[in-house]
């Protein structure tokens, strides 16, 4: 069987599905690299939405796919911008995500932390921020899950200066009651970012963010960087205090920062590994043996539907997500929460598509290539 797909100049050509998928299996918590994976919602298809309602999320649906990724070892990471935190899915979504996430961890025995923010506001003063902040912290921590302190859109848009970061983030780890991650999320993730910790450039930016750590080592867990900068990213890493991890969140260049080197190593908090779980499990497991050689042979090749998903504008990322979990039989609908499935066009999905069958992503080989002639005949392209 082929199926026809739509390259980036609008011509078609043919492609063959592989018949077999890989076959990783459930199996026991890593030992050697604290992996989350940062996971997607599934929009509630039948809701009559109108730009302004808030978001629909199917829960069944949603908490499914959370126990899928937590049968495979992974950890979750909950109410990120992966949930389309911010784009679609507002402070009020969130906050029931995560109560129901959270209980769901506690039921099956899974790993999860969740995003605090501030996005119940658009501006405000900097006490302001520090309330919604802690309004946040305080309904992530009452469920059970560890916090991220996320990047603020609206510190970003008040701060005169890193000393009114330092003083933010200073007053929010006094008050955390369990050490906490702390996200820098760049702009190429979110415009509205640029300039976090006080300057856009990244060095001075740095310093800010390893002062903010230097003062309350023990409130923070670990670090989580998104800035696809590997060298930039490893240079942090070995600045951090000792005991303070370094989880990447680099889409990039993730299978070289999380082997690492003779220096030390990146834990992982991966929007990647939403759709990689099963194959990002297994690599991992290679590298609790020892086997560096075999967790690059397992990883190194996904790369490619990594960059692929997460080209510019970086943000939209997620509708390559929530396809390929379509795809694979996890939800039944590509649909996502504020119409966002339409923010990539057809031939981006047909060569996400095809590189997430080359990997053996599918589970069912057969029903994901079924499904993608279902939207590709959506677009005139007729069987």
């Amino acid at each position: 069987m082929t199926i026809r797909l739509p390259d980036a100049h609008g011509a078609l050509r043919t492609y063959e599905p592989r018949t077999e998928p890989l076959a990783p299996t459930p199996g026991t918590p890593f030992t050697s690299r604290t992996v989350f994976s940062a996971a997607h919602v599934v929009a509630d298809p039948y809701a009559d939405e109108s730009p302004d309602s808030p978001a629909a999320v199917d829960w069944d649906a949603t908490l499914a796919f959370r126990r899928h990724l937590w049968s495979h070892g992974l950890g979750v990471a909950e109410a990120m911008d992966t949930a389309q935190r911010g784009m679609g899915l507002d402070w009020a979504g969130a906050a029931e995500l995560v109560r129901r996430s959270a209980a769901e961890a506690k039921a099956v025995g899974g790993r999860i932390a969740c995003g605090v923010g501030t996005d119940q506001l658009s501006g405000g003063s900097l006490a302001e921020i520090r309330a919604a902040y802690e309004e946040q912290l305080a309904v992530v921590e009452e469920s059970g899950a560890q916090a991220i302190l996320m990047a603020s859109r609206a510190l970003a848009r008040t701060a005169a200066g890193p000393e009114d970061y330092l003083d933010v983030y200073g007053h929010l780890l006094r008050q955390a009651t369990e050490p906490v991650i702390l996200h820098w999320l760049g702009p190429m993730f979110d415009p509205a970012l640029d300039g976090y910790w006080g300057s856009a450039d990244l060095d001075a930016a740095t310093d800010t963010f390893l002062e903010v750590i230097a003062a309350h080592p023990d409130k923070v867990d670990g670090i989580k960087v998104s800035l696809l900068e590997a060298r930039r990213e490893v240079e942090l890493r070995r600045r951090l205090p000792q005991g303070v991890r370094c989880y990447t969140g680099d889409d990039f260049h993730y299978p070289e920062l999380i082997a690492g080197d003779e220096r030390g190593f990146s834990h992982a908090l991966l929007g990647i590994f939403d759709p990689l779980g099963p194959l990002a499990a297994q690599a991992v497991r290679a590298l609790d043996t020892g086997d560096t050689a075999g967790f690059r042979a397992l990883l190194d090749p996904t790369v490619e539907l990594s960059r692929h998903l997460f080209q510019p504008p970086t943000r939209f990322y997620k509708t390559g997500v929530v396809l390929l979990a379509w795809l694979a039989g996890h939800q039944r609908h590509f649909t996502m929460v504020g119409g966002l499935q339409s923010a990539r066009s057809l031939p981006h999905l047909a060569r996400a598509y095809e590189l997430a069958d080359g990997l053996g992503l599918f589970p069912d080989p057969k029903l994901a290539e079924e499904r993608m002639k279902d939207l590709l005949a959506l677009y005139g392209v007729h069987r």
